[in-house]
This record gives C-alpha cells, structure tokens and sequence, in this order.
C-alpha cells in the first residue's frame, strides 16, 4: 500500500480536525497530493507548513452549493481525481422526533456527502475509491442522536446502491463507521464536562482496551479502503469500533 498513493489526487472534506485531519495527514506522507476543505484551516495549517505543494486547502461548507462547485473547479484543475473521503459532518443531542434536528444533520452528514460526490464525480479518476464515513451507532442505540444516527444509517443505505451504479465506471463505493473516537465532535453536543465524563466513563466499560480510539486507528482503516489493497471491496461498511458492538 505504500505507495499506491504517490502523486495521486485526494479530496477530502471536514479535514481540518479529528478523522479527517487524520487521513489526510497519513495521505500526505504517503505522497499523495490533497484538495482539502473544511469551513475552519484549523489543523491543517501545519500540515501546509510541511506539505506546501501537495496540500490545497479551501475554505467551505459541504452544506453550501456554491462552495461545493468551488471545489469542483479546483479538482478540475488539479485532477483527475483518485480518492474521496467526504469526511465532513456534526452531530447534536435532539429528541427522536425532532425532524428539524434531523433535516439539519442530514444537511450535513448525508446530502453533504453526497453532494461532494456529485460535484466531483465529473472530475474523477478511472479507476477511483470513494470511502464514506458512517458511525457505530448505527448498529446499536444512543438516546438523543437518534437523528445523527438516522443520517448516517441512511447514507450507508445510499452508499451500498451507488457502488452497484457506479461499479460500470471504475468507481468504487465502500464505507467506514467509526466507533467511540477521541475528536472534536463529542465538544460539540452540548454536554456539560461532567456529563461528558460520565458518558465517557460508561462507553470505555463497553471498549475491549478500555479507551476511545484514536483517529489514527480510523484512518489506518479509511486508507486501507481506498488503496488498491481493498481492490474487490464494493458496498462494505467496515466497523472500527474496539469492540463496542461486541457487548
């Protein structure tokens, strides 16, 4: 796999923290040139400060129509493109029934994913690997995300069908779902730090090790999908969750 991605094209989206600056740090070092955008430069200043001619950031929002053509443009001068990892998403405590909470985060986690797909796909190598990022939970339960997780579970349902569309065009469709994962998002769901120590004392008695993963882990795995290693890999979700889903 090391060197499946020398002078090959990425895109990424959300890739300034946690998976996704974790993906594209581990693509850059491996040679890859990367198209990355996130609303926020945030982690990936350094990286350009290390990669200056492989690393292309623009700032965007996957949930912006105009800043997604952005995007297109630049991979249409930078391209073709190899790989895509339409990272990008948010997650927010909400009733069950809540649909607002839903069409807000399926603004995001699926129409945002697949919107980048779209945007990208006229630009896009043949062969190319795109890997969607899901989540755990959508083999298990979780009061209160109930809409995060319905996003998520929904673009799993979407992903496996377009692998079987889009297989004809030298496209490959896989995804991955992270379990309890040491990142930026669990900051953002409104818990008090109390709350959040809680809750995080309850899911590491669920991990095999004990601990959150880190996003390296993840993205070990996220690499592995989009290399020519996982050639024959259509339509999968691979679970990274230490265990979780075990108990």
């Amino acid at each position: 796999m090391s060197n499946d991605f020398e002078g090959r094209l990425a895109v990424i989206t959300g890739a300034s923290s946690g998976i996704g600056l974790a993906v594209a740090e581990r693509l850059l070092a491996q040679g890859a040139r990367l198209l990355a955008m996130s609303r926020q430069i945030g982690g990936l200043q350094e990286l350009k400060a290390r990669y200056p001619q492989q690393l292309t950031w623009v700032a965007g929002d996957v949930s912006n129509k105009p800043d997604l053509q952005q995007l297109g443009e630049h991979a249409s001068r930078l391209g073709p493109v190899d790989y895509v990892v339409p990272n990008a998403g948010i997650a927010e405590l909400a009733d069950g029934l809540d649909l607002h909470a839903f069409d807000r985060q399926w603004t995001v986690n699926g129409a945002g994913a697949l919107n980048t797909l779209a945007c990208l796909r006229p630009h896009l190598a043949q062969p190319a690997s795109v890997v969607f990022i899901g989540t755990f939970l959508a083999d298990v339960t979780f009061p209160g995300l109930a809409a995060y997780i319905a996003s998520k579970a929904a673009l799993k349902a979407q992903a496996r069908t377009l692998a079987v569309e889009l297989a004809p065009q030298g496209i490959r469709i896989n995804m991955v779902s992270p379990g309890p994962t040491a990142t930026p998002i669990w900051s953002t769901l409104g818990l008090s730090n109390d709350a959040l120590a809680g809750v995080a004392t309850q899911v590491n008695q669920r991990l095999l090790d004990g601990q959150f993963l880190n996003a390296g882990a993840v993205a070990d795995v996220v690499l592995f999908q989009l290399s020519d290693g996982a050639r024959s890999v259509y339509g999968q979700d691979w679970v990274v969750d230490g265990g979780y889903t075990l108990r």
